[in-house]
């Protein structure tokens, strides 16, 4: 395996690990020391493989509470991205262009991209940064419609659902970016789908298809396919009437219908549990029915999107309980996931299982431009000030006012005594 697929490897190990809850330590090559994060990084461990993620991550949740990144954590992002549009993973040297050899990270580049749409610094800057990002993604695009985490890779669930939610948040129509084969990420994410007559995992999406080409179920591709394949993205909230999951296979595939069937194999896998299992991890015996606190998120979002949210209480019930303790030692991604699964339920994120969720990211990194509650607080005290200059003007008009009438009173009284004094 060659450095930037070992590279490559490592970072998937670490975001399964976050979408777990189960902490892996991850080396792609025998570094003598691991990266120091940046005090405008979100975090304090290694960034090696996930800084752009977690910034990201961070920015995304941070605007679904109405909270404003420091100037100097957008400004970290922005460093981060390459000349090409591309983001990477990460990079530690931002004073040089982005060496040759240095792996670029489709899912990185769509997470940075939603996250820039929502920030208000660096307006120029930003700006040409999602444009370059959004060239880089369509000029990126595999033949089939999708995107691999790495370009040339082949086109997985995940990579591809991240691309469409980045392209439908920024105004993008996801359904009208063609390949050079005029394939459209529908069309790649179809490929994933299971079929409701399948005997394992009716309904859900595979992340790829083994190397026969057999169709093996993941909770995890199938809660991003759901997204997905609404043409929905991570900041979209819970939809209202409810309606009932159902899985039915159609004459002609549709993108839609099979996003529907993935949403009914998520409340299936939920279960009477209220959370999704975590698959034992290649080479380890991980212990039975242990729960992925992370992936259980994700399905909260899919399916308070999907409009059911009704099955998805449990599943909120459950990230209320576990999920605070599991994010304080995950990090500022694993707040994230809890902000957004929060927001797209209903749930307040700001007492969340009896946790500050926000408050509690915002304290991993540098501190916010601004909160809702800074700008309630200077817009009330910018009303108090406005009222007292009011009033302090009314006060200085109304002695003015009492002198001229005085002084109307006195010329009265001069007047009558020179009159009097004429007869």
């Amino acid at each position: 395996m060659n450095t930037a697929r070992r590279r490559v490897a490592a970072a998937l190990v670490v975001g399964a690990s976050l979408v777990a809850g189960t902490p892996v330590v991850a080396h792609a090559d025998a570094s003598p020391k691991p990266a120091q994060p940046a005090p405008a990084l979100y975090g304090t461990k290694d960034p090696a493989f996930d800084g752009v993620y977690r910034q990201s991550m961070a920015f995304l949740a941070q605007q679904a509470a109405g909270v404003e990144p420091a100037e100097e954590a957008v400004g970290w992002l922005l460093a981060q991205q390459c000349d090409n549009g591309a983001f990477p993973s990460y990079r530690a040297d931002t004073s040089a262009p982005c060496a040759a050899d240095l792996p670029l990270d489709s899912n990185a580049t769509a997470l940075a991209l939603q996250a820039l749409r929502g920030v208000d610094s660096h307006e120029d800057r930003t700006a040409k940064a999602m444009e370059s990002a959004k060239g880089w993604l369509r000029g990126s695009q595999n033949k089939d419609g999708g995107w691999g985490y790495n370009p040339g890779f082949p086109s997985d669930a995940n990579s591809t659902a991240l691309a469409v939610g980045a392209l439908a948040a920024t105004g993008e129509q996801p359904g009208e970016v063609k390949s050079a084969d005029g394939k459209t990420p529908y069309d790649a994410l179809l490929t994933f789908a299971i079929p409701c007559s399948a005997k394992d995992g009716p309904g859900a999406f595979v992340s790829q298809p083994g190397e026969k080409g057999e169709l093996k179920p993941n909770e995890y591709a199938t809660a991003g396919a759901v997204l997905g394949g609404l043409g929905k993205h991570l900041l979209s909230k819970g939809v209202k009437p409810y309606q009932e999951p159902s899985c039915e296979d159609a004459d002609k595939p549709a993108v839609e219908r099979a996003a529907r069937n993935g949403a009914a194999h998520l409340v299936s896998a939920l279960g009477t549990r209220g959370h999704l299992l975590l698959p034992p991890m290649a080479g380890s015996e991980a212990p039975a029915d242990q729960p992925d606190i992370g992936g259980t998120a994700d399905a909260v979002v899919a399916l308070s999107a999907a409009g059911h949210g009704d099955k998805a209480a449990g599943a909120v019930a459950f990230l209320e309980k576990q999920g605070p303790a599991w994010a304080e030692d995950g990090g500022p991604a694993a707040y994230a996931k809890l902000v957004l699964a929060a927001r797209a339920s209903g749930a307040d994120p700001r007492d969340f299982g009896g946790t500050d969720l926000v408050q509690a990211l915002n304290a991993t990194g540098p501190k916010p431009a601004s909160t809702p509650e800074q700008r309630a607080a200077a817009k009330a005290e910018s009303g108090k000030k406005a009222q007292e200059d009011e009033n302090a003007g009314v006060g200085f008009w109304l002695t003015i006012g009492s002198f001229l009438l005085a002084g109307i009173g006195i010329g009265f009284l001069l007047s009558g005594r020179g009159r009097g004094k004429k007869k």
